[in-house]
């Protein structure tokens, strides 16, 4: 394992080059390796995390602190990791993620991820995301369950990823939350950026980037409610960080001041919904999966516990 903190200031030489081509340059690194440590935040262009995307300009302040892999350690393998398809055709596959299972390698996890197992699956994944993300089209957290498109051709990558940049893709969630609503249904609309206190974070901040949420109450509780959650867009952790922000952390979901008795195994959310056009004719395809059998336990015993409650 080799660690590299520096701060870069960018030369005239290395102008209007992508950020991760600057630094796989100035650093001696691979540029994977640097897309995944800019994904992670490991690299601030004046202290604010940005894109390998970014180019590059005379005099930009680039602060680095990354950890790299040993070579033997920074291979993708197949790996025969049991999937549950919800449907497949010969553009793409939609897959119900389990909790736990992490999307996609990244830096400190190379292994035991869904990629490694659609490497064992799948003939063909589309190319688009690179080595370390072949055929995702979308992402969801490691302890969220739920459905997840992958992309088999570059053709039905491109035109499924404009859907959701178009907001003509939806996916909607379920989640328990802490705490009641007074109302029935609501907007979450605050910039979301990574958290300058905890890298693993995100948060509401001012110089974020756009981020709505809509909610609706499917169900209420003593001290918790059930949510229905649909994205207008996608950043990470968007819900786990709004919901926090408006004191209603997801039950379980320790990273965002969700821990709880009640359950203390990941964040009680699941992407239980989503709909889109198939790539090969444009039909509407409109898909759904119950709660997981733990999610459907918890409420049973919030029910029953309201039930035995005298009023």
């Amino acid at each position: 394992m080799k660690k590299i903190k520096k701060n870069l200031t960018v030369s005239e030489q290395y102008a209007k080059e992508r950020l991760d081509v600057y630094l796989s340059k100035v650093l001696d690194v691979k540029r994977k390796e640097a897309q995944v440590a800019i994904e992670k935040g490991e690299v601030l262009v004046f202290n604010k995390p940005t894109k390998s995307g970014y180019k590059v300009r005379v005099n930009d302040e680039i602060a680095v602190d990354l950890t790299l892999l040993d070579e033997v350690n920074n291979k993708l393998l197949a790996e025969d990791i049991p999937l549950d398809i919800i449907y497949e055709d010969e553009d793409l596959i939609l897959i119900n993620k389990p909790k736990g299972l992490v999307v996609h390698p990244g830096a400190g996890n190379y292994a035991h991820t869904l990629v490694n197992a659609l490497l064992h699956y799948a003939k063909d994944l589309s190319s688009l995301n690179g080595e370390f993300r072949p055929g995702i089209v979308h992402r969801i957290d490691k302890d969220t369950w739920g459905l997840l498109l992958v992309a088999k051709n570059d053709e039905a990558h491109t035109y499924l990823a404009k859907q959701l940049e178009n907001h003509a893709m939806h996916r909607s969630y379920l989640a328990l939350v802490k705490g009641t609503f007074p109302n029935n249904k609501g907007e979450i609309d605050a910039p979301i950026g990574r958290d300058p206190a905890n890298r693993l974070r995100m948060k509401v901040k001012a110089d974020g980037k756009n981020a709505i949420s809509y909610y609706e109450v499917v169900e209420r509780f003593s001290h918790y409610t059930l949510l229905n959650l649909d994205l207008k867009t996608g950043r990470t952790h968007q819900l786990r960080a709004h919901l926090a922000f408006i004191d209603h952390p997801i039950v379980g979901d320790d990273l965002y001041g969700g821990k709880s008795s009640l359950y203390g195994n990941g964040q009680l959310l699941v992407a239980y919904k989503i709909v889109f056009k198939r790539p090969k004719d444009e039909k509407l395809m409109e898909f759904k999966i119950p709660l997981p059998k733990e999610f459907s336990e918890v409420l049973n015993k919030l029910k029953s516990e309201d039930a035995g409650r005298i009023i």
